[in-house]
């Protein structure tokens, strides 16, 4: 953490009053200590980049949890490798799942894979759906979510079209996915 800013008690007491530019500041300072830390442990960019997002995600989610007596840095790994537990654990799962599985159905579902005209219909109006539930968010949000998903922009392009740090933009984008799926559970 870099001296001259604040102290580390200063911006967390800030993030759990929902301080934005304390988060950004955690985030910013702590982002390699636990990317650094998936990538050994998944050595995989795709999956240490995934896994830090939702550790942050979790982490900001649960600031009011932290307890002083303790790390931050070390909070934060412990949430981190908790993840990625239960993201191997998933993986192996699904593998023990598709391992039962008769061939006869796998290849039934290759077969059944090209959409009928009624799923094409219905994914038609999921994605009206979808764009009326992205109206709702704030500017700001629905371009980040226009910029990634429509456009389908790797977080660095999206980071120098919006002028702001990479880690910020991921930050929006999930507050973002988190925002639209408050809006659409609001809404079913």
């Amino acid at each position: 953490m870099d001296k001259t800013e604040e102290s580390l008690p200063n911006l967390i007491e800030r993030a759990k009053l929902g301080n934005q530019k304390a988060f950004s500041t955690l985030l910013n300072n702590y982002w390699n200590d636990v990317y650094g830390f998936q990538l050994i442990r998944t050595n995989n960019e795709n999956d240490a980049e995934d896994i830090t997002i939702q550790t942050f995600s979790k982490a900001f989610d649960k600031i009011n949890t932290f307890n002083e007596a303790y790390e931050f840095k070390t909070w934060l790994i412990a949430i981190s490798k908790n993840l990625h537990i239960d993201l191997i654990r998933k993986s192996k799962r699904n593998v023990l799942q598709d391992s039962h599985e008769n061939n006869n159905e796998a290849i039934k579902r290759v077969l059944d894979d090209a959409p009928s005209p009624e799923d094409s219909l219905i994914t038609e109006q999921n994605l009206a759906s979808l764009l009326a539930y992205i109206k709702r968010l704030k500017p700001h949000y629905q371009e980040v979510i226009n910029l990634r998903y429509f456009h389908e922009l790797p977080y660095a392009e999206i980071a120098e079209k919006l002028g702001e740090p990479i880690n910020n933009v991921k930050v929006k984008l999930l507050r973002a996915k988190r925002l639209l799926a408050e809006i659409i559970k609001n809404n079913n």
